[in-house]
């Protein structure tokens, strides 16, 4: 993400909370209600990721299999895998938002903004490509449902990462892209460009990374799904810089007052009013205008 020149440039206008936690919550329950519409039926998502192993198969890029039954055969490794993939995702993400917010204003504003197109171009993704995640493809193919096999240490039911009980409420097939890789990954960024010590940029490097062997070793995403999640995010900081001019231009085009002949304004301080001599302006300094008396004096 080096190569991908990011738009920081400063907000126009001094962005606060109280606006900017709705916008974010409103995007958030788009894309949490989009998911769910988003539903394909269950023969195509299974067949696009029976076509999606048999690619990697072929592209000598099948990873999963073996973290797979490494986690699965290792509970001190899939145990907190699991736990990472159920909370990370929802905890990490909120928190380097509201950093940025409190301590790199300036960089704030384009950050979030691609954050959200990412999340919606995901969105698309999901609506396009109905996608069956390893661990609910048949039995025969390998994979275990590492969640549900420890279920009994965590708060999440056998249905992906959703609480016991709340698997309804979740599209299980909306696994291409990944955005858990996704928003790793611009964590990272965040980290790695604004961070100031030493220990935020190793966690910048290490989170997305850590994250893609997770989604993979828990039978939740197919290595082509983590690479997915990384275009996404590619082509949502390329389309940052000309959104924010967008709002720019609609911002202005809205609070701008109209222009006439009849009101339009001077921008001289006196608004066009004359003072005679030796009047002055209520609450004008009077030192300058005893040196112009003093010039005055001397020039005659």
């Amino acid at each position: 993400m080096e190569n991908v020149r990011m738009p920081y440039t400063a907000p126009r206008h001094r962005l606060r909370w109280w606006t900017e936690l709705p916008l974010i919550a409103v995007v958030y329950v788009a894309y949490s209600a989009g998911r769910l519409l988003a539903r394909g039926d269950v023969t195509t998502a299974v067949d696009h990721g029976m076509a999606i192993l048999r690619a990697e198969k072929a592209l000598h890029l099948n990873a999963e299999h073996p973290l797979n039954r490494l986690f699965t055969k290792t509970p001190a490794l899939g145990i907190p895998a699991d736990f990472a993939y159920a909370s990370l995702h929802y905890l990490v993400t909120p928190a380097i938002l509201v950093w940025l917010f409190r301590r790199r204003p300036a960089r704030y504003r384009a950050a979030r903004t691609w954050l959200m197109l990412s999340t919606l171009l995901g969105l698309v993704g999901f609506t396009l490509l109905p996608t069956c995640p390893p661990r609910l493809l048949d039995a025969g193919q390998g994979f275990v449902d590492t969640m549900a096999q420890f279920s009994s240490y965590g708060w999440w039911g056998g249905e992906a990462s959703a609480p016991r009980g709340m698997g309804a409420m979740t599209n299980q097939y909306a696994a291409m892209p990944s955005l858990h890789v996704g928003w790793a990954l611009w964590c990272g960024v965040m980290l790695w460009r604004h961070g100031r010590t030493p220990l935020l940029k190793v966690l910048g490097v290490a989170y997305p990374l850590l994250t893609t062997l997770v989604v993979m070793g828990t039978a939740n995403h197919y290595f082509l799904d983590a690479a997915a999640g990384v275009a996404v995010m590619c082509v949502g900081a390329l389309l940052t810089r000309p959104a924010m001019r967008l709002a720019d231009r609609v911002r202005t085009r809205f609070t701008s007052a109209p222009s006439g002949s009849s009101g339009s304004k001077s921008t001289i301080v006196s608004g066009g009013c004359e003072t005679s001599a030796g009047e002055r302006i209520p609450g004008q300094r009077t030192t300058s205008a005893g040196a112009d008396d003093s010039t005055t004096a001397a020039a005659r």
